[in-house]
């Protein structure tokens, strides 16, 4: 496993499948300056949709069905708080079993057909802990209440119920050790004791930790051992720049299926033999782009399908069933257009649940029945938002000024001619991710506003190989920052944009982005929004959380060491050029964000108002790398709207 794939993994990925949610805008009295401007949508365009639709809490999202395909669970709006429902799948009443009134559940699991378990953190914080109640709401209690501690699940031990694996770093803040856990009773017992190298671990079929990932600087090792009781030995090591990350065991577990790029540029799904840790086969690879995933079925012992994406997710159908069931699935649906894949399925796959969505839809869920080939609606997301209004998601593509393709999406207000618009250009955080295509709330929420929204996937980004990977290393705000800088550049040659009225946004390293934008690059962009961004490269790397040091040196080649690179990290931090913003600047922080400290904004903020620019700074005590609480994130989305209407306007549109 390589330092990209840990932080596509666990980093900021703050908008990517998350149940962006919405409540209701008080009605205007007179024309607000929005109506006034309303033909910048154009004839025929979307009507003014109020903010809290994009963004307040689903209806019902993140269905989940009981192992015996009696029950469905979802989460839903208590108190503007998501929490846990069940209903009876044939149809019943719904039964909140949860009750939490700080946070959003985010994270939930059926363990057996009368108990879940759930995660949650305070406050942002990402010190999860793992919470457990039976399916009547009664027993509810937290198994792993250790102070400053945080817990990752790992599989569930279908086979015996009653037990769960997860790994945990309470015994060292840096390192996480897997434990065994009985969700009745509440026993935990170490069954993997991590050296202070592994920072991953992976069980086989019948659960038991027979494999791993240890990290050494800048080398990575497939650790494997034959039975409980025998030593981890390394199998396979290589350079952190390539990639072999284990998926799952084969079926009868002598093997491990996993990603790899060795000795390859694109990612492939292969077939390790162990002890030896050499590939015998190679099951799916794609000559474009990387393979990201695999699926299987439990009960046959199958692969089902694999996942890649190109401008949208595809899958390749390993199996003759499966490519039949998403055909009978496909025929059924009425939006053909739609693009869907099975969230979960019951034990002995005779149910599914299916979840539709495209770049103008934010979903719906269904219930498939294999044995009476019915499908059956069961909820839609967020059904106060209507398709029809929505902006379309278009795949664009331009070459930057050292000769790569870069690849991205651009979406132009709905029934607008694009030219001369207002734009925001929207870097994705990561910066080890990648934007795809789907509804995305942000940026249908800035189309409706009148503005045309610019995402990249800047060199860096995942999905395209190898070498585009690599060609990001050394390069946060270099040739990474050029690549959005050719972007607009191109937008504006397009004659798309208008070169006036231009404003990049971006969270977390799409901050960092956002920030170097306006000192780097001034004359380009009219105003800039920066949440939880990075600003100084020296302070951001000594505050990393404790459980990213073993991929400290990692870090130090992909970004930058502080000692021997400093002069760079002084040039291409953008506190140690706030002299050079002369835009006004939105900057948007969570007190308790262990990913990027409060810090980057505090000293940003100041740096900015000391030479007298105009900066809005909103921070919230109950946060963290990026907002959760429905409340929290209406306020930003109204500030962005006022900030980005008052910065982008022309004034000869109020005339």
């Amino acid at each position: 496993m390589n330092v990209s794939t840990v932080f596509s993994r666990y980093s900021c990925t703050l908008f990517g499948a998350c149940a962006f949610l919405l409540a209701a805008l008080p009605s205007c009295t007179g024309k607000t300056r929005h109506q006034m401007q309303g033909f910048i949508r154009g004839t025929g365009g979307a009507p003014l949709i109020p903010l809290e639709d994009f963004f307040r809490n689903p209806e019902k999202n993140s269905f989940s069905i009981s192992p015996d395909g009696s029950f469905v669970s979802y989460l839903a709006p208590y108190k503007n708080r998501l929490n846990i429902f069940i209903e009876p799948l044939d149809g019943g009443t719904p039964k909140r079993i949860t009750d939490d009134t700080l946070r959003d559940i985010r994270t939930y699991r059926w363990i057996n057909n009368r108990q879940l378990v759930y995660l949650q953190d305070v406050a942002g914080n990402e010190e999860f802990k793992l919470f457990t109640t039976d399916f009547e709401g009664k027993n509810r209690r937290c198994l792993t209440d250790f102070p400053g501690a945080t817990v990752r699940l790992l599989d569930p031990l279908d086979k015996s119920y009653d037990e769960v694996l997860i790994s945990m770093n309470k015994r060292d803040k840096r390192l996480f050790d897997v434990y065994r856990l009985n969700v009745h009773t509440g026993e935990m017992t170490m069954i993997a004791e991590n050296p202070g190298t592994i920072s991953a671990w992976y069980p086989d079929h019948n659960g038991d930790i027979r494999a791993a990932i240890s990290t050494g600087k800048v080398n990575t090792s497939l650790m494997y051992r034959a039975t409980v009781n025998d030593p981890f030995v390394p199998v396979l090591t290589t350079s952190f720049r390539e990639t072999v990350e284990p998926l799952f065991f084969t079926f009868d577990n002598t093997g491990l299926y996993a990603l790899s790029n060795l000795n390859r540029d694109k990612m492939a799904v292969v077939r390790l033999e162990l002890p030896t840790g050499k590939e015998t086969e190679v099951i799916f690879e794609n000559n474009e782009y990387d393979a990201t995933g695999m699926e299987y079925s439990r009960r046959r012992n199958t692969i089902t399908s694999i996942q890649y994406t190109s401008w949208k997710k595809e899958q390749y159908f390993a199996d003759a069933f499966t490519k039949e069931l998403y055909g009978k699935i496909r025929s059924q649906l009425k939006d053909q257009k739609e693009e869907f894949y099975l969230a979960c399925r019951s034990e002995n796959e005779d149910k599914y649940i299916v979840r539709t969505y495209s770049d103008k839809n934010m979903g719906t869920y269904y219930c498939y029945d294999v044995r009476k080939d019915k499908l059956k609606k069961i909820a839609d997301v967020a059904p106060w938002l209507d398709s029809k209004d929505m902006a379309e998601m278009k795949p664009v593509k331009y070459v930057s000024r050292d000769g790569l393709t870069i690849h991205g999406y651009l979406t132009v207000p709905k029934g607008v001619n694009p030219r001369n618009l207002p734009v925001v250009v929207n870097p994705h955080g990561g910066p080890w991710y990648r934007n795809t295509w789907g509804f995305n709330p942000e940026v249908q929420f800035l189309a409706n506003r009148g503005y045309a929204v610019l995402q990249m996937n800047f060199r860096g980004s995942t999905g395209y190989g190898k070498k585009f990977c690599e060609a990001s290393f050394g390069e946060w705000g270099g040739k990474m920052q050029d690549d959005i800088t050719d972007g607009v550049n191109w937008l504006i040659g397009q004659n798309i944009a208008d070169k006036d009225r231009i404003a990049i946004y971006g969270a977390s390293y799409g901050g960092y982005a956002a920030l170097s934008g306006l000192a780097f690059t001034s004359d380009l962009y009219a105003c800039g929004i920066d949440y939880v961004g990075v600003s100084n490269l020296f302070t951001f790397m000594r505050t990393i959380p404790p459980y990213w040091e073993p991929y400290r040196e990692m870090m130090y080649e992909m970004v930058g060491d502080p000692v021997s690179d400093s002069l760079m990290f002084v040039e291409r931090s953008p506190l140690f050029h706030a002299g050079k913003i002369n835009d006004p600047v939105l900057i948007v922080q969570g007190t308790n964000d262990p990913r990027v400290n409060k810090n980057e904004s505090d000293q940003m903020v100041k740096a900015l108002r000391d030479k007298g620019l105009d900066v809005e700074y909103m921070v919230k005590e109950n946060e963290g790398h990026g907002f959760s609480n429905e409340e929290n994130r209406l306020e930003f989305y109204r500030a962005m709207e006022a900030f980005l209407e008052k910065h982008l306007s022309r004034k000869d549109f109020l005339n």
